[in-house]
């Protein structure tokens, strides 16, 4: 009794301690991923990479995955739970298995909300600055993986409170500035051209 019990009541606290998880990575803010970075990441790199100094390029990018991941996975989520219930019970009595029916149900008919989870993570990662100016090295070296880099973020950031009015070097700011805003551009039209091109398929 007891046992079967567990079983049927284990699932639901399992979901709601990842829930929970997630909803609280997800409200951290991006200068607390910068400090454990800075502090555990970076030198567990050169420990385990052998190189003179972990600030680089590759430790960015999992601070940037950690800190963007629950985000996606929160708003991903909602969208996957707003799916009517009736697909899915309509779907297992076909004789589909949960696993089919996820996958080929409430996913795709949850796809515009995962894609705009994408679209937000991404957008997130791009205009992210302070936790990478505190783990990436803010060199500004070509990229290498194992080598310290400087984001266009971080130029923006740390240059343009001295930077002269009318002078080049705001002038190239703001230009940086406004290639990341058509990056994000560019992101979000071909989400929703692909998005388009399934909705006239099905």
């Amino acid at each position: 009794m007891s046992a079967v019990y567990l079983a049927k009541i284990a699932p639901s606290k399992v979901k709601a301690v990842i829930e929970t998880a997630v909803s609280l990575l997800a409200g951290i803010p991006s200068v607390v991923y910068g400090l454990v970075g800075m502090m555990v990441l970076v030198p567990g790199i050169r420990i385990i990479f052998h190189i003179s100094d972990g600030a680089s390029l590759f430790a960015a990018m999992i601070v940037l995955a950690i800190m963007i991941l629950p985000s996606i996975i929160k708003v991903s989520l909602t969208a996957l739970e707003a799916v009517p219930k009736e697909y899915e019970d309509a779907s297992l009595a076909l004789g589909a298995t949960p696993i089919e029916t996820y996958f080929r149900v409430s996913v795709p008919a949850a796809k515009s909300g995962i894609a705009a989870a994408v679209v937000l993570g991404v957008g997130r990662a791009t205009g992210e600055a302070m936790a990478v100016m505190m783990v990436a090295g803010n060199a500004p070296n070509m990229p290498e993986i194992f080598q310290s880099v400087r984001f266009l973020t971080t130029a923006v950031a740390s240059e343009m409170s001295y930077a002269a009015d009318g002078s080049l070097q705001k002038q190239a700011l703001f230009s940086i500035a406004l290639v990341l805003f058509f990056f994000i551009m560019l992101i979000n039209a071909v989400l929703n051209f692909f998005l388009k091109q399934d909705k006239e398929r099905s």
